[in-house]
C-alpha cells in the first residue's frame, strides 16, 4: 500500500487494541451480565494460547511467502 513499516505497525496497533481490550473485558464478564464469565486467569490464558499461535502458524506455515518472493531469496545475484 506504500506505507512505512513503522506508520503500518502503528496504524495497527492502534486500531486493534482497543478490539483485544473490549473482547478481554467481554469474556471476563459475568453470565448475568451478559457475558461467558470465563474470569480472569482462563481469558487471560486463552490469550496466551491465541496469540502467540498467530504469530507462530505463518511462520510454520509460510502462507506469507509468496512463490516470486522465494524466488528471488534463492537466486544468485548477477
Amino acid at each position: 500500500m506504500g506505507l512505512g513499516s513503522v506508520l503500518t505497525f502503528w496504524t495497527v496497533y492502534v486500531l486493534t487494541r482497543p478490539l483485544g481490550a473490549s473482547t478481554g473485558d467481554y469474556l471476563v464478564r459475568p453470565g448475568d451480565e451478559g457475558g461467558p464469565g470465563l474470569g480472569t486467569v482462563v481469558t487471560s490464558a486463552l490469550f496466551l494460547a491465541v496469540i502467540p499461535g498467530l504469530v507462530v502458524f505463518p511462520t510454520v506455515s509460510r502462507r506469507d511467502v509468496t512463490d516470486e518472493a522465494t524466488d528471488d531469496i534463492s537466486r544468485p545475484a548477477g
